[in-house]
C-alpha cells in the first residue's frame, strides 16, 4: 500500500491501545508502519537493483524483529532525560515492531505483492484484493483521524466538556476497514468465477486473475491466459460481462530462440522472477541492422504500451545479446 494508508492505519492502531505502551509509541508505531519502505534507498545503486530489492528482506517476517532496532537510537535521544529503563526499551520496540507487521499485512492486499517468507522461500505472496492506492481506505482512515478533531471543535465551540479520546473510536474505524476488507475479498471472488467460467477465442483459460482498480470496488480487470494468447478484459460485476470486450494478445507461436538468453541475462533473471503474466514481443532492431530487439512486460500493470514494468533486451544479427535494459514506466 501507499505510505498515507501505511501511516494513517498505524495511527488508528495507536489510538485503539498501543500508544499507552510508552512515551513516544504512537510516534514509533507510525515510524515502524513505514520502515519496511526504507528500501527505497537502494534506488541510488539503479532501476534494476531497486526493483529487485523491493518488498524483499526489508519486508521479510524473519528479519522485522531486527528492522524494529533501528528507530530506538533516535527514540533515546529524546526521552534520555527521563532515564527510560528496561520496560521503556521493551515498550517502544513493541510499538515500532507493531508498525512493521501492520506494514507487511497491508501489503499482502495489493497485486504488487511481497516476499516475506525470505530466506526460506522467495515467493511473492499477494491477494490482488486492493488497489496499491485504495481511495476508499484513505476515506475511512481519514474519517476516524478528523471526526475527533471535529467533535473537538464543536464542544468547544458550545461549551461542552471535552472527553478524552477512548480507543473504541478507532476500533470502529479499523473494523470498517476490515468490511471493506472482506467485502473486496468476497468481489474478488466473483470476478474470479465470472473469468473462469467463459471461453475465450474457443479456448478454456489455463490461469485467470482479477486484478483490482483504485475506484470503483465491483470493477475489474482480467487477465485471462489461454494456450494461444492473453485476453485482458474488463469486469463489471454490476453488469454482463462479455470475454470479447477486451483485448487480445497472441503468444508467439513457438518459443522465441531469444528466450534462453534472457532468462541467463540479469535483467532477465530479476524480471522474470518478479513478473506474473509476462508478454513477449519480438520485432526487428531499430539500432542494429539484422538484429531483433525483445520486450517483456508484466499485464498485471498494463497493456504492453502503458505498463508500468517493462524490460528490453537487444541482438545483434548473430543472436548474441548486446544490450538490456528495464523500465518502471509506459513505453515511449
Amino acid at each position: 500500500m501507499d505510505n498515507l494508508t501505511h501511516s494513517l492505519f498505524g495511527l488508528m492502531l495507536a489510538r485503539a491501545g498501543i500508544n499507552r505502551l510508552g512515551p513516544g509509541s504512537t510516534a514509533l508505531l507510525i515510524v515502524g508502519a513505514n520502515l519496511p519502505d526504507g528500501d527505497l534507498v537502494t534506488g541510488l545503486s539503479g532501476a534494476l537493483f531497486y526493483f529487485q530489492c523491493h518488498r524483499g528482506w526489508s519486508h521479510a517476517l524473519a528479519v522485522s524483529p531486527l528492522l524494529a532496532l533501528l528507530p530506538l537510537p533516535i527514540w533515546w535521544l529524546f526521552v534520555r532525560r527521563e532515564r527510560p529503563g528496561l520496560q521503556a526499551f521493551a515498550s517502544a520496540y513493541l510499538a515500532v515492531f507493531a508498525g512493521i507487521i501492520s506494514h507487511v499485512f497491508l501489503d499482502c492486499w495489493n497485486t504488487y505483492g511481497i516476499r516475506m517468507m525470505l530466506p526460506f522461500n522467495n515467493e511473492w505472496y499477494r491477494l490482488d484484493w486492493v488497489y496499491i492506492v485504495d481511495l476508499w481506505i484513505w476515506v475511512i482512515l481519514l474519517i476516524g483521524v478528523l471526526a475527533p478533531l471535529l467533535a473537538g471543535l464543536v464542544n468547544s465551540e458550545i461549551g461542552a466538556a471535552r472527553k478524552k479520546q477512548g480507543r473504541s473510536g478507532a476500533w470502529v474505524v479499523l473494523g470498517m476497514v476490515g468490511a471493506f476488507l472482506g467485502l473486496r475479498a468476497f468481489w474478488h471472488n466473483e470476478a474470479i468465477g465470472v473469468l473462469e467460467a467463459r471461453m475465450y477465442d474457443s479456448r478454456r483459460p489455463i490461469r485467470v486473475t482479477a486484478l483490482p482498480g483504485p475506484f470503483v470496488p465491483w470493477k475489474w480487470t482480467g487477465v485471462v491466459e489461454t494456450d494461444r494468447a492473453w485476453s485482458v478484459v474488463p469486469v463489471d460485476l454490476l453488469g454482463d460481462f462479455d470475454p470479447d470486450s477486451g483485448r487480445t494478445l497472441l503468444k508467439p507461436e513457438t518459443p522465441l530462440p531469444q528466450e534462453p538468453a534472457i532468462r541467463a541475462s540479469k535483467t532477465g533473471r530479476v524480471f522474470l522472477a518478479f513478473t506474473r503474466h509476462p508478454y513477449w514481443r519480438a520485432g526487428p532492431s531499430p539500432h542494429i541492422e539484422g538484429g531483433t530487439l525483445v520486450k517483456v512486460c508484466d499485464l498485471r500493470f498494463g497493456l504492453p504500451e502503458e505498463a508500468r514494468f517493462s524490460a528490453a533486451f537487444e541482438f545483434d544479427a548473430s543472436g548474441r545479446l548486446v544490450h538490456e535494459s528495464f523500465g518502471m514506466g509506459a513505453e515511449k
